[in-house]
């Protein structure tokens, strides 16, 4: 009631400091709080300057998660402030939350999470571990569930000689949200006159146990032992010697008590020893005694003290063996016996197994077979397996066969069988068998002729099994019926039960039949001539047959017998369907492809176009494959060697870097130029100029040419449009003449062109008008459309003379093609050398 009193002064006194200094627009007050469960709640809401004044506390309404509280709980403290009573408040958690109604609407203000719950009650049932010199501590059992948080300290007191408990001066408590609190190392110090005592505390309330005494030496729990050893005694049988060290961390002078457990892993029995340690003594040893020969034990150690009533972990398990012995028992042989082959040979295979005797006949190292003909012995062959199987190729008369198995210690007694000649024919002393089924067991019955016949071995496996050493045996002495347990055949199998009379050690003719240990019949009536079986297992054989029966018994008709198919219908068509949709799927794949073939390459594999192949020009056949422009071109029937006529390379910038590349073409005829400028200083030339369409032919008289076409020698192009021009200017050539013209020449040469492109269908680059202004080409710098080309004077003189029949012209041009050739075209000057 006093808080209450408070928060009610804080809300009327403060409120408009409150509304000033909040970040939000309402507040609620008390924030989560908890209470006892089934107490009454009272909340405030505040409403911040921003919902003023235009709404004010009349407008609040509050809900208890999704349901509306009822008006007659609301307090309006002031204009600003709204209050809400809960009475009897029974949720374990709660959320309550304010909201604005205002012109028909709510709007959520604030909420709070309210949980309800209970005072601690008196911890109780407290226990200690102490770990020497690691920790000490305490578990206890809390009470009812406060639902609340919880916390919990335990202390630590010290009880004097007159009665009085102590806080400890050291470390006098420790505090725990659970029910569970450590002192740790070193603040452990060790004392027999501690008590403990726990105080649990929440909003509630609190309560405290009573401080319970404990000695330390009780609750000490120390370290595992470790095991030092486990070894065997040679000479001495069923016996091991176990030794361990004790744990160093434990109070000292004290005495121990330990444990020792061995585990015989063939049997997985295990049985314990106890051996009292004295405080003195840091290593122990134990003989364990009357075990098994040849058989492996686990030993695992623990300790306690004498006043302690805590024992350490197990410690961690060692293996060892005991002293071998001599395998007692025979093992338990048997044999299939295959047909004669057309070589002489049988074979025969054998397969035994260790009979389950106690105590276990020892550990096995492996197998020793014997053999030798009935009629003689000196004969005898030997063989050594670790199998338990094995085949031997005998020929066709009688054999007698051993098998011992051995170890460090000696060999088994020899299990015996007598394999009969080719041409022997055992007697038939089995007169019938039969089978039935019960619950739990499979009993097989016969009846045998020779009374005094005592032993037999019934052998069974499943009708269409094929590997011999998958056959099952086993021996029965004194007896004409066997029983097995039902779970080892499987249920709707056909299996083929045999059983073999044993005399002497001869085995007579065997009596088989077939049998189920479980089969399913259908029973229709006596109208229904067709039946479908139903829920068959998929890729099996089954066999059926049809019984007619009435009261006074049954007769059954012949066996048939069928396999199922591996795939039903619905399999089949599960399968077709997704094979059938991805053909048509391919297939519609690959047609597309067909239709859709020239699209594709264009897209995927673009054309390039390829010098060799362009129609503006026919290539010589001896063409450079290194991107060179001509090694050698002919004419007539002569070759003209232009090895010293290079080509600019990588004159195909991208962008605006095709003026650099002109730029450094004309650097390659000015270097040209400056080369045979010797040369040229004494050339006679004679000019011809002809005007209005007429073209300027430059030649000198001598008819040589200069050597300037040199390996520095470059062709570039000019013009107004670049790709235009080399469009409309290129005229396939055959055949390069000699470079001089006349003016007669020069008509006859137009003449040509215009034949040439009436007869190819071909585009050809029209000749310009030379008579027209000469103008400044854009690309070369400095430059016009004039270029002279010089005759060289190593040419042979019929070359000079002769007239040129068709203009040599380079092929289109090809953007980033490496290596490409030009040569201008706005008009050609011929000189010649003196």
């Amino acid at each position: 009631m006093f808080n209450c009193w408070i928060w009610m002064f804080i809300l009327l006194c403060g409120s408009s400091i409150a509304d000033e200094k909040s970040i939000r627009d309402a507040d609620i007050f008390p924030s989560s709080p908890e209470i006892e469960r089934g107490s009454t709640l009272k909340l405030f809401c505040v409403l911040g300057k921003h919902y003023t004044p235009q709404r004010n506390a009349s407008h609040i309404i509050w809900k208890l998660n999704h349901e509306l509280i009822a008006q007659e709980n609301y307090n309006i403290v002031n204009e600003t402030v709204s209050s809400v009573i809960i009475h009897n408040f029974t949720y374990n958690k709660a959320h309550v939350k304010c909201f604005i109604k205002y012109l028909g609407k709510e709007q959520l203000l604030v909420h709070t999470e309210v949980k309800s719950g209970f005072p601690p009650d008196t911890p109780g049932n407290i226990s200690c571990i102490y770990y020497f010199n690691v920790e000490l501590t305490c578990n206890w059992t809390s009470g009812r569930e406060t639902n609340l948080t919880t916390t919990y300290t335990l202390y630590r007191k010290i009880k004097n000689t007159q009665g009085l408990i102590l806080p400890d001066p050291e470390l006098s408590s420790c505090r725990s949200k659970t029910e569970s609190c450590s002192f740790r190392h070193p603040n452990i110090p060790f004392s027999n006159s501690f008590c403990f005592q726990v105080k649990a505390q929440n909003v509630l309330g609190e309560a405290i146990s009573e401080c319970v005494p404990i000695a330390m030496e009780s609750i000490e729990k120390f370290e595992p032992p470790e095991i030092l050893s486990v070894k065997k005694i040679a000479g001495i049988k069923q016996l091991l010697t176990v030794t361990w060290k004790i744990p160093e961390d434990i109070i000292p002078a004290q005495y121990l008590n330990c444990q020792v457990r061995y585990r015989n892993l063939y049997s997985n029995s295990s049985e314990i020893d106890n051996v009292a340690v004295t405080s003195e003594e840091k290593v122990v040893s134990l003989n364990l005694t009357g075990l098994w020969d040849s058989t492996e034990y686990s030993v695992a150690v623990r300790c306690i003290g004498v006043e302690s009533k805590f024992w350490s972990e197990w410690c961690r398990e060692k293996t060892a063996s005991t002293e071998d012995k001599a395998p007692s028992g025979k093992v338990d042989l048997w044999r299939i016996i295959e047909s004669s082959h057309p070589t002489g040979n049988r074979p025969v295979h054998l397969m035994w197994k260790l009979l389950g005797n106690i105590p276990h006949p020892g550990r096995i190292l492996g197998y020793k077979i014997q053999y030798f003909p009935e009629n003689n012995a000196a004969l005898q062959m030997t063989k050594i397996t670790t199998n338990k199987k094995i085949v031997l190729p005998l020929k066709e008369e009688a054999y007698i066969i051993s098998v011992t198995a051995y170890n460090s210690a000696g060999n088994s007694p020899a299990a015996v069988l007598r394999i009969p000649s080719t041409d022997e024919k055992p007697p038939e002393i089995i007169e019938t068998v039969r089978t039935v089924t019960t619950n739990e067991e499979m009993i097989v019955e016969w009846i045998a002729s020779e009374p005094e016949v005592t032993e037999y071995v019934v052998e069974w496996y499943e009708e269409l099994e094929t590997d011999p050493f998958s056959k099952s045996w086993q021996y029965i002495s004194n007896s004409t019926k066997w029983k097995a347990n039902k779970k080892i055949f499987k249920p709707f199998v056909c299996y083929n039960m045999s059983v073999y009379p044993l005399y002497g050690n001869k085995v007579a003719a065997p009596y088989s039949i077939q049998t189920y240990v479980q089969e399913k019949d259908e029973t229709v009536n006596s109208d229904v001539l067709h039946h479908r079986l139903k829920s068959l297992q998929a890729n099996t054989q089954y066999t059926v047959y049809i019984m007619a029966s009435n009261r006074a018994g049954g007769t059954s008709g012949e066996q048939k017998t069928f396999k199922t198919l591996k795939f039903n219908k619905e399999d089949i068509i599960l399968i077709a369907i997704p094979v059938g949709l991805s053909m048509f799927f391919l297939l519609g794949l690959w047609i597309t492809c067909i239709l859709k073939k020239h699209t594709f390459k264009k897209v995927c594999w673009p054309d390039i176009p390829n010098p060799a192949e362009s129609v503006a020009v026919e290539w010589p056949l001896d063409a450079s494959m290194n991107n060179s422009f001509l090694k050698g071109v002919t004419y007539e029937d002569k070759t003209l060697g232009l090895e010293d006529l290079n080509v600019l390379e990588h004159c195909f910038p991208e962008e605006d870097q095709e003026g650099l590349l002109l730029m450094n073409c004309e650097n390659h005829v000015s270097e040209c130029t400056d080369t045979n400028a010797t040369a040229v200083q004494n050339i006679s030339e004679h000019k011809i100029t002809l005007l209005n369409g007429e073209k300027k032919i430059q030649y000198n008289e001598e008819h040589e040419v200069a050597k300037c076409l040199s390996p520095s020698m470059p062709y570039v192009i000019t013009g107004e449009d670049f790709r235009s021009q080399m469009h409309s200017a290129l005229i396939p050539a055959k055949k390069i003449q000699p470079i001089e013209m006349l003016e007669d020449d020069l008509r006859e040469t137009q003449q040509i062109l215009v034949k040439n492109e009436e007869s190819d269908n071909e585009e050809v680059l029209k000749l310009e008008d030379f008579s027209e202004k000469t103008l400044f080409n854009p690309y070369l710098r400095n430059s016009v459309k004039t270029r002279e080309f010089l005759i060289s004077e190593n040419l042979p003189e019929h070359s000079k003379n002769e007239p040129k029949k068709q203009p040599t012209v380079l092929p289109a041009f090809q953007q980033n093609a490496v290596g490409q050739s030009y040569v201008t075209l706005d008009m050609v000057g011929l000189a010649t050398a003196h």
